[in-house]
């Protein structure tokens, strides 16, 4: 492993390494290590979802086109008889998930038209749609993120429909995401659609790229939180809490 600009002679099982091999293994054995340390570590690296500047210069035809062709190498490299009738088709079937589904809400083609109405019952306390479903998917690991998210707002003398607030969380799951991040985007977008500050959004959900792989804990759930304007006041924070944690109506 490379350390400090140098790189160690030794394999791990102590034998020499030899000519260009030496470096490369050290390279790539360093390599991998903060490639894993990262992607566990579920650290995003800003607000924003990382995006290429021609990432629309294709349309979705070409993007499932490819995909397939790429995704059909993975199959083949992993060994997997593309031959029979039950692969055949998958290649096909995950380009199409990918650019149609659970990656649509990277294209801002598809961010809900949320439209705000006056609030004539001059309601003036807050609105909390709890319990709204969260599936996304791990930018580090590609495998799902599945949970709740609760969204709270005050009104500032506009409403919005109800279904828009289910619709704004939907459509910032449908990428690649961290937690962290999709609780922000989630908070900024309601921000900025319902023109106040007063907003708050808290997300629990378990990552199966925790419960499937490296430490396989399936207990475990991730709770991230944005409390703005009033929601930082702590009367107003533990109300908002007392709702969420209360059991929910079954119909």
């Amino acid at each position: 492993m490379k350390l400090n600009g140098t790189s160690s002679n030794t394999q791990s099982n102590g034998t020499p390494l030899n000519g260009t091999h030496k470096n490369s293994y050290a390279l790539n054995g360093y390599h991998d290590e903060l490639v894993d340390e990262l992607g566990d570590a579920h650290g995003a690296s800003s607000l924003e979802t990382p995006m290429r500047a021609d990432a629309f210069a294709m349309d979705d035809a070409l993007k499932i086109d490819l995909i397939e062709e790429h995704f059909r190498e993975i199959m083949t490299i992993l060994g997997l008889d593309l031959t029979d009738d039950s692969l055949n088709g998958s290649p096909r079937r995950v380009a199409k998930m990918y650019v149609n589904e659970v990656f649509s809400g990277l294209n801002p083609a598809n961010k809900p038209k949320a439209t705000l109405f006056d609030n004539k019952f001059r309601y003036n306390e807050m609105l909390v749609e709890k319990d709204i479903t969260v599936q996304t998917y791990c930018e580090h690991h590609f495998v799902p993120i599945i949970g709740k998210a609760h969204v709270a707002y005050i009104s500032s003398g506009k409403v919005i429909g109800l279904s828009k607030l289910n619709r704004i969380v939907e459509y910032f799951c449908k990428r690649p995401q961290v937690q962290e991040r999709l609780t922000m985007q989630i908070a900024g977008e309601l921000k900025r659609v319902l023109e106040t500050d007063d907003v708050a959004v808290i997300i629990d959900a378990k990552h199966l790229c925790v419960s499937t792989r490296g430490i396989r804990d399936t207990h475990s759930s991730t709770i991230t939180s944005s409390y703005g304007g009033k929601f930082e006041e702590e009367s107003t924070r533990q109300e908002l809490l007392r709702y969420v944690t209360q059991p929910g109506v079954t119909i």
